[in-house]
């Protein structure tokens, strides 16, 4: 297996010097020998060097760095002199590119190529300039590079004042046909492009395709009537919430939490001036139902509000004990279904008001929210585009893009048998030889002391974690989510990058 990382350690380092020692002593005369066989560079302490393993072999490297002056100022001045004013704003200097000789091939320079190009982005450098040997010319200029002035140099090491701008390396990246490969718990990857449609939504086809989606909807959560509203799970929440206002003015609510979603869900009842009291269990903590219980006793409840997947910390909530308890205290049942819709097989048929978006363990494009009730709504007094009787009085009261209903439509039509295909996924997760703390049907967190720098080396080879959320930045946490179209493939070869990775460290 051939990857790539940023070196950190005195081992990688090593190995660098020694690397550098054979390139550019042995092979180009470019220094003189010593008896350590070690070349340590004298900007050693501001490069960062991007190495390509097998395995755990380092076979080729190369070093980034941003401090003025670059070692090519100091060869032809400053590289302002003779490049666009747009091309300098943030410059780096890519140096000492070299990959042992036994592994001069196809695929080394691939990885080292696409890695050098992923690095160079992600830190959004707007050009790369370099020194390329004239041996290597081709090379450099397959890659994208151009010479931008005149060569510097001994004869026996004559080098090229090339740059990269992002521009140039477009047509090389093509070619390599780089590809991420993502395990976010939202938006999901489309194994089928979709392109705009023009069906208008007050034509008769769009209302019978809407009406299917409706009734497939219903049908897998055995809800009674389902409301779609062009938008993200949040605002199915506050769709929600500002139906409970109207349903209850005068009542008082009961909130329950332990994690980022439930916090979230009490900040939009508090915008919402509902009156509730609230119980937080701690993050990632079980809902303790004998509290619960005791709290519904103290006072007069009318509803019962809840994140049924808390994904944050990777936690499903019991709905049914839930739906139990809020029946036999007089309260309606309220939950947040976001992150458990389309991935477990569960009722809402005790539940007031459910909420869901279309861009989650669906499957499918976002762009839909989705709210579920026991019953039609019969009045509310919240302005117009959350106001869920209206919805049900028009049918159709605004524009819903053709293709996000058709969309719904054919995502539909993997159920029942997608629940088994992410219950699979899920146990194949659980039973993987990484630091997992807690998983639930559609995602799993994991965590490490060296996160950042795995969540790194991870993104550097192509694999993105669910990592760039504030709560799982400042827990040292990543997230594995089940939902993307090819799970199963990824998954593997992550687990394989991940244990290798750790070996490293």
């Amino acid at each position: 297996m051939y990857w790539s990382k940023v070196a950190t350690t005195e081992q990688e380092f090593d190995a660098i010097a020694a690397l550098n020692y054979e390139t550019f002593v042995e092979e180009i005369p470019q220094h003189e020998q010593n008896a350590d066989k070690r070349l340590v560079d004298k900007f050693h302490a501001e490069n960062t060097y991007v190495v390509v393993y097998k395995h755990t072999e380092i076979i080729g490297m190369v070093a980034f760095r941003d401090q003025r002056p670059f070692s090519i100022d100091q060869k032809i001045g400053a590289v302002e002199g003779h490049l666009d004013e747009a091309l300098c704003k943030y410059l780096c200097e890519i140096r000492l590119l070299a990959v042992k000789k036994a592994y001069r091939n196809g695929r080394v320079f691939t990885k080292l190529a696409t890695a050098i190009y992923r690095y160079f982005y992600d830190k959004g450098y707007t050009a790369c300039v370099i020194s390329g040997t004239v041996r290597q010319e081709k090379l450099y200029t397959d890659m994208g590079y151009k010479q931008f002035a005149p060569a510097v140099g001994a004869k026996e090491a004559r080098y090229l004042p090339m740059v990269l701008t992002r521009k140039d390396s477009a047509v090389f990246r093509e070619r390599l046909r780089e590809k991420n490969v993502v395990f976010y718990p939202g938006p999901v990857a489309l194994e089928n492009e979709m392109g705009q449609s023009v069906l208008s939504h007050r034509s008769v086809q769009f209302e019978q395709e809407l009406t299917q989606m409706k009734q497939g909807l219903c049908q897998v959560t055995k809800a009674q009537c389902v409301i779609p509203m062009l938008g993200s799970g949040t605002l199915a929440n506050d769709a929600m919430l500002g139906q409970l206002k109207s349903d209850f003015p005068e009542s008082r609510g009961l909130f329950l939490s332990n994690g980022e979603f439930g916090s979230r869900l009490i900040k939009q009842a508090e915008q919402w001036n509902l009156t509730f009291d609230a119980i937080d269990f701690g993050w990632g903590q079980p809902f303790l139902l004998e509290k619960i219980e005791q709290q519904l006793q103290t006072s007069s409840y009318h509803y019962l509000v809840f994140v049924h997947s808390e994904t944050s910390n990777s936690v499903m909530n019991p709905l049914e004990q839930l739906a139990e308890l809020a029946t036999r205290y007089g309260a309606v049942l309220c939950a947040d279904c976001v992150s458990s819709f389309g991935a477990v097989d569960f009722s809402m048929e005790h539940v007031h008001y459910a909420t869901a978006s279309s861009g989650k363990a669906l499957g499918t494009i976002a762009g839909l929210a989705f709210v579920f009730c026991k019953e039609a709504p019969k009045q509310s007094e919240v302005p117009l585009y959350l106001n869920l009787p209206y919805y049900v009085e028009k049918n159709i009261p605004f524009t819903l893009p053709h293709f996000f209903v058709k969309a719904v439509n054919v995502a539909l039509q993997a159920y029942p048998e997608r629940f088994q295909v992410l219950q699979k996924r899920a146990e194949l997760v659980r039973n993987a030889d990484l630091p997992i703390v807690a998983s639930s049907p559609i995602i799993a967190t994991l965590q490490h002391e060296d996160i950042p720098k795995i969540i790194e080396t991870c993104e550097l080879n192509g694999f993105y974690l669910h990592s760039d959320s504030s709560y799982l930045k400042a827990r040292q946490s990543a997230q594995i989510s089940t939902i993307q179209p090819t799970f199963e493939r990824d998954f593997k070869k992550l687990v394989e990058l991940f244990s290798t990775i750790v070996k490293t460290l």
